[in-house]
């Protein structure tokens, strides 16, 4: 049997050394349109490679999916976090598990992820060629033939696996929609938010543990920390919001009010009671010297800016009208939106391939049969934490079975 693997990234070579572990005798060719290979698991978390994420529990897993939630969670059970993570330790790169549950390589480089997949790879004898990108893909008498770009022969297969990873642009999937497949148009996931018009971008580097970020206007909520930047707003609040948010925001043009709630409490009642306990405690003492210990001094300091107190006025000077405005502002911060920043040097897409057109038990295309898919090139994606490597790996198992 040969199969071929468009993609020579981490879904293209997870599939293909998934294929030899169920089909040892099969030849499997990944075919590469850049000299580059695994460049994407490169550069991910920042050169680490967060390879998967370490929680327990398969419905947590699940839900840090915006899209194919419901459908990852069946594959789960049979290729997981917790399979990966032995996957991975079974083959030399021990892992090490974060107190956010991401999880790394112990060398804390993204190289030893690649050079595990590399050795594999040789050692199944799986063929790898670069400079091969596949211009065309046509059924010819229930094999696949593959046309490749400046190139004018053609190669014929028994299975084909594609992998090609998300594409930003509708027009780099328009070879999948002519071949029958139904294809969620791609936008921006996983982002940040530029504030060009806001003066907290002075704070950059702040982090605040907790915080809860809505949009105004819509249901889209995100938690955890967030981290202010030169550009605006950051930080897993922020990321975990544009993802489940990403068509929305996206039909937006980016142009929304951000609600911050930085006490990670959606209870006024609870945090008015914090600040009347503040003043009682400590009613001779300048609001700048006591505060809420969650919110870091330059960002307190800050807000009482915002809300014209002086960081002098002590707490048995704020009056009842100053007062509820610190109140507001704690729990209902308000900050101008306008465009988007991509997280890091990485870009994950809202959309590709619909799971309409996917056997989602087998990974087949119901358009055409002997062809698979597998990662980012679906219509699948996570937030940030290793969550989208971890549906990659487990599509690709899932691809590698053919069947």
């Amino acid at each position: 049997m040969h199969v071929a693997v468009i993609g020579g990234g981490a879904g293209g070579f997870f599939s293909a050394i998934s294929v030899k572990h169920h089909h040892p005798d099969a030849h499997v060719t990944i075919h590469e349109k850049s000299t580059k290979l695994l460049s994407k698991v490169k550069i991910s978390g920042g050169g680490r490679c967060n390879v998967t994420n370490g929680t327990d529990s398969i419905k947590i897993l699940a839900e840090a999916y915006p899209r194919g939630s419901k459908q990852l969670r069946k594959l789960f059970g049979t290729f997981n976090n917790l399979h990966t993570m032995q996957w991975f330790e079974d083959r030399g790169v021990p892992l090490v598990t974060q107190d956010d549950l991401c999880v790394f390589p112990v060398s804390q480089d993204s190289q030893s992820i690649i050079d595990c997949f590399l050795k594999e790879a040789k050692e199944l004898g799986i063929e790898i060629k670069t400079k091969s990108g596949v211009s065309e893909l046509i059924e010819k008498e229930g094999q696949i033939e593959l046309s490749f770009i400046g190139d004018e022969h053609s190669e014929l297969y028994d299975k084909v696996i594609v992998a090609t990873g998300g594409s930003p642009k509708m027009s780099g999937l328009l070879w999948l929609e002519k071949l029958g497949h139904k294809i969620s148009t791609p936008v921006p996931s996983l982002f940040t938010f530029n504030m060009p018009s806001e003066t907290i971008t002075e704070l950059m580097g702040i982090v605040v543990e907790e915080a809860i970020v809505k949009i105004q206007g819509t249901k889209l909520r995100g938690d955890g920390p967030l981290l202010i930047t030169h550009w605006g707003m950051s930080g897993p609040a922020v990321l975990k919001l544009s993802s489940f948010g990403a068509r929305i925001l996206s039909d937006m043009n980016y142009q929304c009010v951000a609600q911050v709630n930085w006490v990670n409490e959606v209870n006024a009642d609870v945090v008015y009671n914090r600040l009347k306990q503040l003043q009682k405690e400590h009613p001779n003492k300048q609001l700048a010297n006591a505060r809420l210990l969650e919110i870091p001094i330059r960002l307190w300091i800050f807000l009482l800016e915002k809300c014209d107190i002086s960081k002098e006025t002590t707490w048995s000077q704020m009056g009842k009208k100053p007062f509820n405005k610190l109140l507001n502002i704690l729990t209902n911060d308000e900050y101008a939106v306008s465009g988007k920043t991509t997280f890091k040097e990485e870009f994950v897409t809202c959309g590709g391939v619909s799971l309409e057109t996917i056997n989602m038990k087998t990974m087949e295309s119901k358009a055409l049969p002997n062809l698979y898919f597998t990662g980012e090139v679906i219509d699948i994606d996570g937030i940030t934490g290793g969550y989208n490597f971890q549906a990659a790996w487990t599509t690709a198992f899932i691809a590698g079975r053919l069947g």
